[in-house]
């Protein structure tokens, strides 16, 4: 068993973005980021489905909710950008308890042209690795409504462990919401960081762009 007796909490995760090879994440800013977002990901409705709030009409309703959660349930939201400066969709840092080393990932919001790409994968890399490397966090979480296929083979495929379900959790939209949990520990972390840049290597793709090797295969 770990000793944690002379444990002290991690920072909160800060304002500096987070570079890739593929992306760049930067922490939300209202007046710069609301409209290209808005644009790239508020009126597809297909994309708001399982999150609690959205689709939204206008980027000022957009930028009201993310302001709103960050100021009254600490979000630390992230925007991607593709290399060129172009709006590819959102995660926020949710949940975060610096006094216990947890953090959830959560309002995972892709838009098609980020889906099953590299740099989707290298966007959840870079935020994974901002929590376990340069804070030194525990634990890691990642959230979903239990109905939601993509969200749970996402978790799966980046590393994340099923925990269990809570049963009927929340009303969301109108409907129950059954939320399947996940996490990732730090002494998982390693063998998680070494598949992500294993399959994030410009070796594991060939001329066509097609992966070598699945990321959950560079874990075994």
């Amino acid at each position: 068993m770990t000793d944690l007796s002379n444990w002290s909490k991690c920072a909160r995760p800060g304002q500096s973005p987070l570079v890739g090879r593929f992306v760049r994440a930067e922490p939300f800013q209202a007046s710069r980021d609301a409209q290209p977002l808005f644009d790239a990901i508020g009126e597809n409705a297909s994309l708001w489905t399982y999150i609690p709030a959205g689709p939204f009409s206008s980027a000022e309703e957009l930028e009201g909710f993310f302001t709103f959660c960050q100021t009254n349930h600490n979000w630390l939201t992230y925007v991607f950008r593709s290399p060129a400066g172009e709006m590819l969709g959102t995660a926020s840092y949710m949940r975060v308890r610096p006094e216990h080393g947890s953090a959830e990932v959560g309002s995972v919001i892709f838009s098609p042209t980020l889906q099953r790409t590299p740099a989707a994968t290298e966007a959840m890399y870079l935020m994974a690795r901002t929590i376990f490397d340069d804070l030194g966090y525990r634990r890691y979480e990642w959230k979903c409504n239990g109905n939601n296929a993509a969200s749970k083979r996402a978790a799966e495929r980046f590393g994340f462990t099923y925990e269990g379900t809570f049963r009927q959790d929340m009303v969301v939209k109108g409907e129950n919401r059954d939320t399947c949990w996940y996490s990732m520990t730090d002494n998982e972390w390693p063998k998680v960081k070494h598949a992500f840049e294993a399959w994030l290597n410009p070796s594991n793709f060939d001329g066509t762009g097609t992966q070598r090797k699945k990321l959950a295969s560079l874990r075994s």
